[in-house]
């Protein structure tokens, strides 16, 4: 029965979500409400998207030194976790909207949820996921040039761009590697702000997000060349636009996911007491009320 809820839900009579037709004013206004949202709590965010930037820069450490060949696959494969990464901007963005007190602590309120099951186990398969992408795209490295490690970065780069064999590597291993990002895509676009709205569980939440793609296929594939565009901007200087472009990216995805899914007549509230009015927040409050543990006046 426990697995049964992780993949439908406790309440396993609720009808499907129903989703929407939405167009490319849905694209821009959702990414306008992100921005807005940032912009609400904007030290909160950037202090809980400081791993991003810190994480990826720890991974390209680690890559340059002796894994020069996996360090695009694993910058690339970022994205393919990126839902499990923005899941606290989800609930973020969910308190704002039904007028609840804001804090960068409520980010972990996901863990109250009643769906929390089906988040874990979606998020177990977006990191599986993640695992089987590097263990390809090393598998076509060892086919292209063989199971020895690049001597330098520059003689690497070098075979990458002036070889036979590089070029087999680039087209092989981005084509391979679109193929996961539309997998994870058409599984992850709407799952996690769903199941952080309803008591749903992963399988539930990844049909739900399908059936949004087939639906939308031309404004959803617009949607995922922003996200990668985007993405791509963040990581340029060194990782640190992702600081700002994860939190804009996740806030934009929960309002995107408003627009494609019909809202529930039941939806989860996990305050038993009225919605407090927001109070906005500034950065010059930001590191006393960290001290403090609690919210500043």
């Amino acid at each position: 029965m426990t697995h049964l809820d992780m993949m439908v839900g406790s309440n396993m009579s609720q009808a499907l979500p129903i989703v929407r037709k939405i167009g490319m004013r849905d694209l821009r206004d959702a990414l306008a409400k992100g921005i807005e949202d940032f912009l609400e709590i904007p030290t909160h965010v950037i202090f809980l998207s400081l791993i991003y930037p810190v994480g990826a820069l720890i991974v390209a450490q680690l890559t340059l030194n002796d894994l020069a060949h996996l360090f695009f696959p694993l910058a690339a494969g970022f994205a393919l976790i990126g839902p499990v990464a923005a899941i606290g901007l989800y609930e973020l963005s969910r308190r704002r909207e039904l007028g609840l007190d804001l804090w960068w602590t409520h980010a972990l309120d996901v863990r109250h949820s009643r769906s929390i099951r089906g988040i874990l186990t979606l998020g177990v398969l977006l990191i599986v996921i993640f695992l089987l992408w590097i263990a390809v795209a090393h598998a076509i490295y060892i086919a292209t040039f063989g199971p020895a490690p690049p001597e330098s970065i520059p003689n690497f780069l070098r075979q990458v761009f002036t070889t036979r064999e590089g070029w087999t590597l680039i087209v092989v291993g981005n084509g391979v590697g679109f193929l996961f990002a539309v997998a994870v895509f058409m599984i992850g676009v709407v799952s996690f702000p769903l199941l952080l709205d309803r008591d749903v569980g992963a399988g539930v939440a990844m049909l739900t997000s399908a059936r949004v793609v087939l639906r939308n296929p031309v404004t959803m594939a617009v949607w995922g060349l922003i996200i990668a565009g985007l993405l791509l901007i963040g990581s340029l200087p060194l990782f640190i636009g992702l600081a700002v472009v994860m939190p804009v990216l996740g806030h934009s995805s929960w309002h995107l996911y408003r627009k494609a899914v019909e809202r529930d007549s039941n939806p989860q509230n996990d305050e038993s007491i009225a919605p407090k009015p927001r109070r906005r927040r500034y950065a010059a409050q930001f590191p006393a009320s960290l001290v403090a543990g609690e919210d500043p006046p």
